[in-house]
């Protein structure tokens, strides 16, 4: 049984993979302080409640936040006697190229996303991540990861609003009935959520333009699906891209051992 944990900046998922499907998954707020001994608490009580008697033989872990990497290797050491793969580490291998300038150091989640993207789509892809920051991955033909594109998140744009004019409430994102709002929440729903579909819509024709080629573009990450919504923006969402990104790179480190 593999746990494959995903760390993003706010949330962390905890999937457990049998070698054919993921049996279950969690996700918890990502907060570096929490020890190895909470986590076990957590995710064993968690096993409980939903009946599954897993026993945790390996460990994959990619974190975009550093200092939660340590307290997951003792976790992994301390209650399933494992050495974990942690994804960005020179002992981790990746079943793909990274063609980036020399001594950039691309973030563990993007590059799990291209792995995953490659496996289940080939090469030639856009990944759109809409996390913290909305993240755009371009996979080569032969399924290298080849630079992207960084934007605020969705959610960070409507904190910065909010933080930024004292007049303005802080509001849930959500698809508004029409462009034009008629009052102050519709607003600035209207303006982050039109201004989000420009914004994909004109990074993904100019990534396609420069690449002078047809791409299929995948989105993922927490808002994708309320984006999907709105006409053809995307070919395909996966919901588990990265976990599913995660046993791929698991299965080629173990195959090339």
């Amino acid at each position: 049984m593999l746990l494959a944990v995903d760390c993003g900046n706010t949330n962390t998922v905890f999937a457990i993979w049998d070698g054919t499907q993921f049996v279950a998954s969690w996700r918890t707020s990502t907060e570096w302080q929490r020890t190895a001994d909470q986590y076990y608490v957590w995710l064993s009580t968690l096993m409980k409640l939903q009946g599954i008697d897993a026993r945790i033989t390996d460990m994959i872990v990619s974190s975009t936040v550093p200092r939660v990497v340590f307290n997951l290797r003792v976790l992994a050491d301390r209650y399933f006697n494992t050495r974990p793969l942690v994804v960005g580490k020179p002992d981790c291998l990746l079943p793909v190229d990274v063609r980036v300038d020399r001594g950039t150091q691309v973030g563990p989640d993007r590059l799990v996303n291209t792995v995953a993207g490659h496996d289940l789509y080939g090469g030639d892809l856009i990944m759109v991540d809409f996390g913290t920051a909305t993240t755009f991955d371009v996979v080569d033909t032969d399924g290298a990861y080849i630079g992207g594109v960084i934007a605020p998140g969705v959610n960070l744009s409507l904190e910065a609003l909010h933080q930024a004019a004292a007049a303005l409430p802080h509001v849930d994102i959500s698809k508004p009935q029409g462009v034009i709002g008629t009052n102050t929440v519709a607003c600035m729903q209207s303006g982050v959520f039109w201004g989000y579909i420009g914004l994909v819509r004109e990074i993904c024709a100019r990534i396609k333009a420069e690449r002078d080629r047809e791409m299929r573009v995948i989105s993922t990450g927490g808002l994708a699906p309320l984006f999907q919504q709105s006409g053809a923006l995307f070919d395909a969402f996966e919901d588990e891209l990265t976990t599913h990104g995660l046993t791929v790179i698991h299965k080629y480190n173990k195959d090339n051992a």
